[in-house]
């Protein structure tokens, strides 16, 4: 087994590392928290000039065509610096790259991708609704209804990360309400943010301040037919196929934190001094530094085997849910008991753990709670469906 990676991925680990460390100081990244609601329009732009929305894009559109795994590798190392920006740089692979270039046609391609890789557009995923996000199949209301040459969208999305600043909505709606199967009644659409009838409203939260979360209104909403994805009413079942790696993505934005959360505690247990000594020489703090050690080396493992099973056409749903969780695990004891080593320091603003104690909370119920994603390792080694 090989656990090691190319030379050419370390150079580029190396190249984003220091992109982080000169572009995301700890300064910075706390003024986007206090300040924005996605990243900065030069800060996308570096990230579009370093390549990374467009790595994992065929060069025939104006991408890279690297590796999912060299995607993971850069977005680790985004996401230790600002769990916020590796979501906004996110978005437009995960939702952008990766729906449109499996889901639509040649055009569609042609039209967006080069776009996309170049940083000069902006993606949003409008899946969730007000009646469930887990249950999204049941909970589903708003509609697409056919009337000539478009379908006139109307209804509300929920919990909607960059709708705020989205120059294009993948929009999933209902096309045939009455079909017998749910799965084979939705389609998929890639709606102008500008069109009429579309309301967006920022949701506050405590949480990853700079990637703003919106709610979303859609109002006789007309959309030209030319811009569904795939085909009519089988929509679920082709985004399912390609939005398997979000699972494996929102793991690393979970990792991310678990080691800037690490990272912040390990170097106060250092500095702060009590009875003549540092406090990371006792037993306690030392045990809880390990720990998070332990869950960032089980997280980092499980992510990466995910991408070599991707990468080698296998298996890997429940690998990539068994990441989420365990990297959202990660997330949690890194963030709660790096805050126990800072003290009264951990609840200040003007330390790191604070952030990301509140950022950590995003992840564990998103884009599934842990407990559905059990629900489903369980099921697919064979258990009865509990829900």
């Amino acid at each position: 087994m090989d656990f090691g990676f190319t030379d050419e991925q370390k150079i580029l680990r190396q190249t984003f590392k220091k992109f982080c460390e000169k572009e995301l100081t700890r300064e910075y990244v706390a003024w986007m928290d206090e300040n924005c609601d996605f990243i900065p329009d030069e800060l996308y732009k570096k990230l579009a000039d370093l390549g990374l929305f467009g790595m994992i894009i065929p060069e025939e559109y104006g991408g890279s065509g690297m590796t999912f795994t060299d995607y993971m590798i850069a977005m680790e190392e985004l996401s230790t610096a600002s769990v916020a920006a590796g979501i906004c740089a996110g978005l437009a692979v995960s939702f952008g790259a990766k729906v449109i270039g499996g889901m639509g046609n040649e055009e569609q391609r042609r039209f967006h991708l080069p776009k996309m890789a170049a940083g000069e557009t902006k993606y949003c995923l409008a899946l969730t609704e007000p009646g469930g996000g887990t249950d999204i199949i049941n909970a589903m209301k708003t509609t697409a209804v056919k009337k000539g040459d478009n379908y006139v969208l109307n209804g509300q999305k929920v919990f909607i990360s960059g709708g705020n600043v989205a120059d294009y909505m993948l929009v999933v709606a209902l096309t045939d309400p009455k079909a017998a199967k749910r799965t084979k009644a939705m389609s998929v659409f890639v709606v102008d943010a500008k069109t009429p009838g579309i309301t967006v409203n920022l949701i506050k939260k405590v949480c990853i301040h700079a990637c703003g979360t919106t709610e979303i209104f859609f109002e006789d909403v007309v959309v030209p037919a030319e811009n569904m994805l795939g085909v009519e009413n089988n929509g679920w079942n082709k985004l399912v196929d390609v939005l398997n790696p979000e699972r494996i993505g929102t793991a690393m934005l979970s990792l991310g934190i678990a080691k800037a959360a690490y990272q912040a505690a390990h170097e106060y247990s250092l500095e702060r001094y009590a009875f003549g000594k540092p406090i990371g020489s006792f037993m306690v703090l030392q045990h809880y530094l390990a720990d998070m050690l332990i869950e960032i080396e089980n997280a980092t493992n499980l992510i990466y085997k995910c991408c070599y099973l991707m990468e080698n056409g296998l298996p890997y749903h429940m690998e990539a849910a068994m990441a989420k969780i365990v990297a959202g695990r990660a997330s949690e004891i890194a963030a709660i008991k790096g805050m126990e080593i800072l003290g009264g320091y951990g609840v200040c603003m003007e330390y790191d753990l604070q952030r990301h104690f509140r950022d950590y909370k995003q992840m564990v119920f998103s884009p599934i709670s842990d407990e559905m994603a059990k629900n489903m390792i369980a099921q697919w080694t064979g258990l009865p469906k509990s829900y």
